[in-house]
């Protein structure tokens, strides 16, 4: 996975297709809830200034639309108004505002209530990078996965991202999406089945298991295979649920390859690798273990592609891990 074909461009030129591309433009998550408005009549949809994401739905059903503007936490508190009055609000909103600056409101308005609030955080992770270190979304989940009664998941793909939002939709509590878009690799060739609080597992192995999550899977799966060529077979599984965590997938891990590492675009502290060990210290469980994801430290500046390349959420980056791991 290297540097995509804008590094070269002038900053004007990024700054533009990056912004638009990607923050601005109408995507697979948009045309997902336009079919869910379209198919039920208590699905609505706020954005936290967010609306070209969804302008084909706003468009066409003005009445389930509901523009906040830059407004993310009064967003949510009018989301949680809308589910109490019997309605399934979808909130749409850059991941660096997410978590970080909602958790009050996720918390009480939301969780506390068990209300059936969806938080659609997008461009989360090093998706938005290059616009400076306030637009890293590297603590959300840590910050997520603290809040009690809210369900957090995190697809891989496209394919994962759609999976999730149609297999959440009847769940009676709140769910916070980690939406990355920082990658654009493929994991799934068709739409996978997804089951609440399990791990999707992607490749089978014998020698250590990598359990990733986000843009972290592609990066594993390229990983395996360029260690299968060195005679080293790696389980991959798609950490699609980071809450309620898959914990019999992990300690099946823990006693089937005795190695275990945890990749993902977020902090060291707090995210998916701290899950796990904490599964394995309460089980008492000794794999190998390591965890790979950004440092705790200030990160640097730059598009997705090669902010990825910095920090090794890669398939060579991975590859380099797995190595260690089994050293």
């Amino acid at each position: 996975m290297g540097r995509n074909s804008s590094a070269a461009m002038p900053m004007e030129n990024v700054f533009t297709e990056q912004q638009q591309g990607r923050a601005g433009r109408p995507t697979y998550v948009g045309r997902e809830l336009l079919r869910l408005v379209e198919e039920r009549d208590d699905v609505v949809v706020l954005s936290a200034d967010m609306g070209a994401v969804v302008s084909e739905l706003r468009e066409r059903h003005p009445r389930r639309y509901f523009e906040l503007g830059i407004a993310e936490t009064n967003t949510v508190s009018v989301a949680a108004g809308l589910a109490a009055s019997g309605f399934r609000p979808y909130v749409v909103s850059m991941g660096p505002f997410g978590a970080i600056k909602c958790a009050e409101q996720l918390r009480a308005d939301v969780a506390y209530t068990h209300l059936p609030v969806r938080f659609v955080a997008r461009l989360s992770g090093l998706a938005m990078g290059f616009f400076g270190t306030t637009h890293h979304a590297v603590e959300d989940i840590a910050i997520a996965r603290s809040i009690t009664n809210l369900t957090v998941v995190a697809p891989s793909d496209e394919r994962s991202a759609v999976a999730l939002l149609r297999s959440t939709v009847d769940h009676p509590g709140p769910v916070f999406y980690r939406v990355s878009e920082g990658g654009t690799a493929t994991v799934y060739v068709d739409e996978p089945a997804m089951e609440r609080g399990r791990f999707v597992p992607v490749r089978p192995g014998t020698d250590a298991t990598v359990i990733a999550t986000g843009v972290g899977v592609p990066a594993a799966l390229g990983a395996a295979t360029v260690l299968d060529r060195e005679g080293m077979q790696v389980a991959v599984v798609d950490a699609v649920y980071l809450k309620p965590l898959d914990e019999e997938a992990i300690l099946r891990a823990a006693a089937s390859t005795g190695a275990i590492l945890t990749v993902e675009e977020h902090s060291v502290v707090g995210g998916l690798g701290g899950a796990v060990a904490e599964v394995l210290a309460r089980a008492r469980a000794a794999p190998r273990f390591r965890v790979h994801g950004l440092p705790d430290e200030d990160l640097d500046v730059g598009l997705p592609a090669a902010l990825l390349e910095r920090y090794g959420i890669t398939p060579t980056g991975v590859a380099d891990q797995v190595r260690e791991l089994l050293r």
